[in-house]
């Protein structure tokens, strides 16, 4: 389900923070998340878009999602979870969640079970640390005018890439 970007007339939307911490947050870019069908076993699995404009930047944001970070908790604000997936459909984003049993009247927090990341660099930076550098496990690099192409939901590159950061394509059939 995506989460950011949402719809511009909000501004309440997921978030991302580590447990302990109610002031600092990660607002991804990007942001779809995953829910555990069984609310017994609760837990969110989650795919972060991040634009980076500078190298700088970049160091930043994969700081924010190193594999140091012992645990990670994403934030959906009640008012998100109750209101529509899409203007054209009246059922409330909680209705499609099969954790939950009643619309939420505080904000659901998850523990996130698996991170992906797919960030987007400059050309010049993209090709410059695709000769030099080897991503982590868990990210997933492209040049930023593929994130910002209108069609580029139809690109078969990108549609590749995105396949390869789905947590099935680590298994070699699904039961």
């Amino acid at each position: 389900m995506r989460a950011r970007p949402g719809e511009p007339d909000t501004v309440t939307h997921p978030f991302l923070r580590l447990p302990g911490s109610n002031r600092l947050r990660t607002v991804p870019d990007g942001l779809w998340l995953h829910f555990s069908p069984d609310p017994a076993d609760a837990y969110v699995d989650i795919l972060c878009i991040e634009a980076c404009s500078t190298l700088q930047n970049l160091l930043d944001k994969r700081s924010r999602f190193a594999p140091s970070t012992t645990s990670l908790l994403a934030v959906c604000p009640a008012a998100w979870l109750t209101a529509p997936l899409q203007a054209d459909d009246p059922l409330p984003r909680w209705r499609r969640i099969k954790l939950l049993r009643q619309a939420p009247e505080e904000p659901l927090v998850l523990p996130v079970r698996d991170v992906r990341v797919l960030y987007g660099l400059k050309t010049r930076q993209y090709d410059g640390f695709a000769r030099t550098q080897m991503p982590q496990a868990h990210e997933y690099f492209c040049p930023m005018d593929a994130l910002t192409d209108a069609d580029g939901a139809s690109n078969p590159a990108m549609q590749a890439l995105i396949a390869r950061a789905s947590g099935a394509a680590n298994f070699m059939r699904l039961p």
